[in-house]
């Protein structure tokens, strides 16, 4: 331990990442990398899934980007965990973002984004967030359009913010507010709720539109306006009678600043304030500010090696006594560049 946060052990680390044949090319220019987690290795995602993630796996985002007037490039490194992912899955997603982290020189922003409570910026990378039962082994590509499983996603939201969500196949699912697709591998209905909006419809389409060039133009498509079919049309034979489960209200967490500091000579996490207040931040500790939402750790420039160590251990601790310990973290250090961090104050 007596070599922790020196220059060898930085080397040692640097070496071992540069090791990992999936950071070859990362970012090495400006665009999004996606890999999933399988097996303990990381493996490079299909280009034409991204935005789509599967419940049951894990998956590294890498964003490799430009500030206006300079070429010099910036990056935003977030580990994704599928609600049914595994805990060697995640905590292998965990440790090869640090590890990636290395292999840039530490330059990324790191976030943990969990199913359901995606930050807003890991939701713009795509035109379509897709979450899809099971693991990547079940989609499209990998099994005969024949044997496909019947999904059924509800589209919802505005504007670009549209989310493509897998529900189970019940018909108690529709409503008439939201927008759904039927996904019969071959066969495509969309559902167009009495009162869906038109961002809904519209971005519905461009969905289905792309299942549809993905699969080589083969499925059938048949857009369905709730009001202008009978209660026995073919689709609803595709939705097994059920009712819907209440989809409970995300709760949100009392808004909070906690100091992690080893200046006592131990250990200890202490709430500062009940508000989030950024003359409080001290460059000698680290911080875990609670904005409601999503959890930030901000590190400081003179923390030291145990705070540093220690940050994200006592900030997933702290999220395990809370109304909503699912929280997206982001991991910022002092001097970094962080729209999002910024606009917390």
């Amino acid at each position: 331990m007596a070599l922790f946060g020196s220059d060898t052990e930085k080397q040692v680390k640097k070496e071992s990442a540069e090791a990992e044949p999936a950071w070859k090319q990362a970012g090495s220019k400006v665009g999004l990398q996606i890999w999933r987690i399988n097996k303990f290795k990381v493996e490079s995602w299909i280009r034409e899934d991204y935005g789509k993630f599967y419940s049951g796996d894990s998956y590294i985002v890498l964003n490799t980007y430009n500030e206006e007037d300079s070429d010099e490039l910036q990056y935003d490194v977030h580990f994704w965990i599928g609600k049914y992912s595994t805990q060697d899955e995640y905590g292998t997603a965990a440790y090869k973002t640090v590890e990636l982290d290395t292999f840039l020189d530490d330059k990324p922003i790191q976030h943990r984004e969990v199913q359901g409570n995606e930050t807003l910026l890991f939701k713009s990378y795509f035109d379509f967030f897709t979450i899809m039962k099971g693991g990547c082994d079940t989609g499209f590509r990998r099994v005969t359009p024949e044997s496909f499983k019947t999904r059924l996603y509800h589209i919802v939201g505005e504007r670009k913010l549209i989310t493509v969500n897998e529900v189970p196949l019940k018909r108690g699912n529709l409503n008439s507010e939201d927008v759904f697709v039927i996904d019969k591998g071959l066969r495509i209905y969309q559902f167009n709720g009495e009162t869906a909006n038109k961002d809904e419809k519209f971005r519905a389409t461009q969905y289905v539109q792309t299942l549809k060039a993905q699969r080589m133009g083969k499925p059938r498509l048949d857009v369905l306006e709730e009001k202008s079919i009978s209660p026995k049309h073919p689709m609803y034979r595709c939705l097994p009678d059920g009712k819907s489960k209440e989809k409970p209200e995300k709760q949100l967490n009392p808004v909070g600043m906690y100091r992690v500091s080893d200046s006592s000579g131990k250990m200890k996490m202490d709430k500062v304030a009940s508000e989030l207040d950024r003359s409080k931040l001290d460059s000698n500790d680290v911080f875990v500010l609670d904005t409601g939402e999503y959890l930030y750790v901000w590190i400081g420039s003179r923390a030291s090696i145990d705070e540093r160590r220690n940050a994200l251990g006592y900030a997933h601790k702290y999220l395990q006594d809370q109304p909503n310990p699912l929280e997206a973290v982001t991991v910022v250090a002092e001097g970094k560049k962080s729209a999002a961090f910024e606009s917390i104050f």
